[in-house]
């Protein structure tokens, strides 16, 4: 951090639409707290986040600003402008966040729905309607970069087709192998699973031609269709668990413990949701929400694994000899 004089700043390329708020620059101006340090591009000079405060300086009667530089290329300077102003001061209006969206569809195609969702603080579900309109008919990626930095495919349905064929070779196959061979998600590979179990495609009905759709369907095996019609309905969950629980094996065991506290913790959490719902703090139930999904899937994999494991025996003790 630095002081540099407010008279060298550069301030274009605002991510609001409707320019600057005098109220809100006058009450920042008025205040006798000292202004945080603005963002601002080294190379140009330009200001990233901060614009408020550099007037409410001046207003001040300042001839200087602290100042934090970004190091990174002009075509990063408006996605960073853009984060920072839905993280704090003065947040974009919807109208901003919209066009900004706008903007990097252009800007980064292959950014995910969640990544321009992430950055503009549009919710995921939206940013897919937006892109569909703007878009329709357009090229567009075949793959797209997902918030962790992955690459994967826009459409998973060859992916699909690629994991069942792999399960039926090797039904004992894990599911991260299937999902690095196919080039999809464990979780997108645990779903092709089950829906073989069930005797059901493995791409979503509609996603394929129909010619494609009957040939998926003679080459699944007919042991993998019976499934569906023995297949008892599922206990219930608390009476799995105080089942388990009692189990010597899991109860003296270090990882058996370590199960139950983890189920159990899960247990409270789920019967106590909607107090949780109602005393999280608003600015962490997105990123709750997006953890509580993540953990969900890596134990749909974990399951996953599971089932297989009991099925083929993989990594099961094996009875000594005589």
């Amino acid at each position: 951090m630095c002081s540099v004089p407010i008279d060298s700043l550069v301030i274009t390329d605002s991510p609001r639409l409707q320019g600057e708020d005098s109220e809100h620059i006058q009450l920042m101006a008025e205040t006798g707290e000292d202004l945080p340090p603005i963002w601002v591009h080294q190379p140009s000079r330009k200001v990233i986040d901060g614009v408020h405060r550099v007037r409410a300086a001046v207003v001040r009667g300042k001839a200087d600003i602290d100042v934090r530089f970004f190091h990174g290329s002009e075509a990063d300077v408006f996605l960073l402008a853009v984060f920072a102003n839905t993280k704090h001061g003065l947040p974009l209006s919807q109208e901003d966040r919209v066009a900004a969206a706008r903007r990097v569809f252009t800007t980064h195609p292959e950014w995910s729905d969640r990544m321009v969702a992430s950055l503009t603080g549009l919710s995921p579900r939206r940013v897919a309607t937006m892109r569909g309109q703007l878009m329709p008919g357009a090229p567009q990626p075949t793959r797209r970069i997902g918030r962790d930095g992955r690459s994967r495919p826009v459409d998973s349905a060859q992916g699909r087709q690629r994991a069942a064929e792999l399960i039926r070779e090797n039904p004992a196959a894990s599911l991260r192998q299937i999902a690095r061979a196919a080039g999809i998600s464990p979780a997108t590979v645990a779903d092709v699973r089950n829906r073989l179990d069930r005797g059901d495609l493995p791409v979503p009905q509609g996603a394929l031609p129909e010619k494609v759709r009957e040939h998926i369907l003679a080459g699944a095996s007919a042991e993998s269709r019976s499934l569906e019609k023995d297949r008892a309905a599922d206990p219930d969950l608390s009476s799995i668990f105080d089942r388990l629980r009692r189990d010597p094996s899991l109860r003296f065991s270090d990882t058996g413990r370590t199960l139950l506290r983890m189920f159990d913790s899960v247990r409270v959490a789920l019967r106590e949701q909607e107090e949780v719902l109602r005393s999280l703090p608003p600015h962490c139930r997105t990123i709750m929400a997006e953890l509580s999904c993540g953990y969900a899937q890596a134990l749909q994999t974990f399951g996953e694994e599971l089932k297989v494991a009991q099925q083929t025996g993989a990594g099961l003790p094996r009875a000594s000899a005589g």
